[in-house]
Formats: C-alpha cells, structure tokens, sequence
C-alpha cells in the first residue's frame, strides 16, 4: 500500500504541474495532504508534517540561495559576467573559441542561476558567433552545457544546495566533487557534441534582447570579476580542510582566535554572505553606484528566487509526509533488498520524473524523499548522491521544461531541432555526470 501511495502521489504531481499547470508549491502541498491522508495520518498530524518539513527543508537553505541569488544578480549587472567571457575568448583566440565559451558559462554559471545566466549569455553567444562567422549552435552550446552542468551539480545553486541539506551532505565536499564531475560533462556535452551541430543554422530575434548593455568602457577589472565569481567556490571548497586541519593543530599552537574565524567563514551561508559583501563593494559601490541602488539590484534578486524557494519548501513537505507517514521507511526496506547499486537508483529516479515533470528542482528534491532512509541502511557517501541524483534530474529536458522553450525561442529552432540539440545535450550532461559519480564511487 505505502509503495501504491508513493506511486500514485508522484503520478498526482505530474498530472498538476504539467497537465493542470498548477502552481508547483501548491502542487506539492495538496499531494502532501493527500498522502498524509491516505496513509492514515490524523489531520494535525499531516499539518504539523508540513509545516516541519517546510521549515527543515528551507533552514539556512533560505540564506544561501537568497545570497547566491544577489551575488549573481550583482555579477550580471555591473557587467563581470560579460568581463569574464571576453577574457576567456581573448586567451583561447578563434580556434579553440568553444573551449574558451564552455570555461566561461562554467564561471559564469557557479554564481548565477541557470535562468538568469542563460539571458545574460545569449547575446554574447550571438555577438562571438557573428564575429567569429562560427555556426551559432557550435558556439550556444559549449556555454549553455556549462551554465547547466553548474545548476544541476554544484552548490551554491537551489537543487543541489538543497539536496545536500536533506542528505546532511557537506556542501564544501559536494562542490569538490561536483568539479570533478563537471568536467567531463561540459567537455563533452559542449566542445565536443557543439561541434557536431554546424548543420543547424537559425536567424535569431535580436528583439529578444533585453539586457543591460554597459559599455565596455565601464565594465569591471577582469580580475575583481574572476574574483567575485569564484570568491564562493574558494570559500565553500577550500576553508572546510583547513578548518579542520587548524582544529588538530590548535592546542598544540595556540590558534582558537583563528579556528574560530575559519569555522565562522566555513559555514556555508557565512561564505555566501562574505561574497556578496565583497560584491556589494567592488561590483557595486566601488564603481561609482549608489548604495540605494545597489540595494535595489539585491531586492530584484531576492524577487527572482522567491518561486524557487516555494517549489523546495514544497518539496520538503512531501518528504517529511512521507517520513512521518512510515513510506519513506518501507520503501527504503524494499531498496535496500534491490539488486541496483544506491547511486545509479538515485540516479534513475531522478530522471524518470524529471521526464515526466520537466522541473530540475521538482525531481531532485522528490527523489530525496523517497530514497532518503536508503543512505540509512547502506554506507554510501552522501555527496555522491548528491550527484548522482543531481545528474538524473538534467535527464532529457523535453517540452515540459522551460530551459527547452527558452533554447527554442531564442535559436529560433523547431520542436524536433531543439530535440536533437538540446534534449541530447542535457541526456550527455545526465548520462556523463552519473558515469563521473560512479569512478569516483570507486576511489572516495
């Protein structure tokens, strides 16, 4: 029965976001009740469930994303974003351009979220392949492959972030790891696979263009806007080692004070908001704005990120009914007997449903509720789910997922071309990515 109910649920929540169109958070509520329900809960009992599970999901979630969303917002503004790709193609030159715009949407991507980095980069992507007379699809694709790969494997972004929370994974190993994987994933959904694409060759709406242009003139340094960017990966990654590395030394040198700083500086909100600080500063202040303008930029940013925080609050509550309802415990007593290793389950059923709902976002944290008392049962590093489920929820993004309409409209494309160009490109992200999580499995 409770393995009926999961079933049924999951099958409810794809019929309201993607045949209703229902507000996601909505969505996930009701099927929450209904679950609760139907399990045999008591109606305080389901309520108190959800409002739990809202508020342990979202925790110090709500801090990371909101900054993340503000340190992106300020990168995309003042024009770094743009700093940044125009130094890469400077360095890489004509011949190896793809390389050069798969390493930018990468940096680009770590602070940005996927939505927000793909309009920021469109019109770069249209201006390096016009002056470079490249076939347009050679050039979006390296870059957006990277902008993806970013949302779906790498903290600070909504999913994984949140997906890490759930499974008490760190965040700073996440991030390492997640690097590890990336690489591959973007070498070869975009380089790689973009080279393949010459054949397409569509007429681009330039009206579709609406972005800040600051003048060239007035763009930041390229180091403050390598440094800004990356300032987050450097904090998340690198002060969580030496952290602990200062623990063992400190009775024996005396360096509370500094072990104290560090430990403050690691935590991952801590990180955040330090980045968008220095943001704030240099991106921000520094170059002539006013701080009221400034504040406006953050205040657009938290607006922006408001809906996904609702969809991951959403989630949260559909695990918690499921904990407090006993299903999670089943199910997890029925995988744990499975003759399919942990991470290529997590894997599996993130792409499943993120075929069926089309939300990145939605798949990741539904997976998460289902095969959480799995990592109970069996030792698996949980980082490793991180991304093995992670990887799943990129799974063949087709006509119910926005990024597939925003790939089409504005490369002018067909349904059955964004297919073969898109949906592939996101199914090699998916399939690499887990291939990545396995070889490490065998190493960490």
């Amino acid at each position: 029965m409770p393995l009926l109910l999961t079933l049924l649920g999951i099958l409810a929540l794809v019929v309201l976001i993607a045949f209703v169109r229902l507000d996601t958070f909505i969505s996930f509520v009701l099927v929450s009740l209904a679950i609760g329900l139907a399990s045999g809960m008591e109606v305080t009992a389901v309520g108190k469930s959800i409002q739990t599970g809202i508020g342990g999901t979202l925790g110090d979630l709500v801090l990371i994303i909101g900054f993340g969303a503000m340190l992106g917002r300020l990168v995309a503004e003042s024009g770094a974003a743009r700093r940044i790709t125009d130094v890469l193609i400077g360095w890489f030159g004509i011949k190896n351009i793809r390389w050069g715009l798969a390493l930018a949407g990468f940096v680009i991507g770590i602070p940005l979220f996927y939505n927000a980095g793909f309009i920021i980069v469109v019109p770069l992507i249209f201006t390096i392949a016009a002056s470079s007379r490249l076939p347009l699809l050679t050039v979006a694709v390296p870059m957006l492959s990277a902008l993806s790969v970013a949302h779906g494997y790498l903290p600070p972004h909504p999913s994984p972030a949140a997906i890490a929370g759930q499974l008490n994974a760190d965040i700073g190993k996440t991030l390492f790891y997640g690097l590890i994987v990336a690489i591959p994933a973007i070498v070869i959904a975009g380089p790689i696979f973009g080279k393949t694409l010459s054949k397409y060759n569509p007429h681009i709406d330039r009206s579709l263009f609406n972005i800040k242009d600051v003048p060239t003139t007035d763009l930041p340094g390229a180091g403050i806007s390598f440094f800004v960017a990356l300032l987050p990966v450097a904090l998340l990654t690198l002060l969580g080692p030496l952290k602990t590395y200062l623990s063992h030394q400190e009775q024996s040198t005396g360096m509370a004070a500094l072990t104290s700083l560090f430990k403050l500086l690691s935590e991952p909100y801590v990180g955040m908001l330090v980045s968008v600080l220095v943001a704030v500063y240099f991106l921000g202040l520094r170059r002539g704005q006013s701080m009221k303008a400034v504040m406006k930029d953050l205040e657009e940013a938290i607006k922006a990120a408001s809906p996904i925080l609702l969809v991951i609050a959403g989630a949260g509550a559909l695990k918690q009914v499921f904990m407090d309802s006993g299903t999670s415990k089943y199910i997890g007593s029925l995988l744990t007997d499975a003759a399919i290793p942990p991470l290529l389950l997590g894997w599996g059923m993130a792409a499943v449903i993120r075929v069926c709902v089309g939300s990145a976002t939605v798949a990741g944290l539904t997976t998460v509720g289902i095969i959480l008392p799995l990592l109970q049962a069996q030792t698996i590093q949980p980082e490793l789910m991180v991304l093995a489920i992670g990887s799943g929820s990129l799974m063949f993004s087709h006509i119910n997922d926005g990024g597939f309409w925003l790939f089409k409209e504005y490369f002018n494309l067909s349904i059955k071309e964004t297919i073969k160009t898109w949906s592939v490109m996101e199914t090699i992200v998916s399939i690499v990515g887990l291939i990545g999580v396995l070889i490490l499995d065998l190493f960490i």
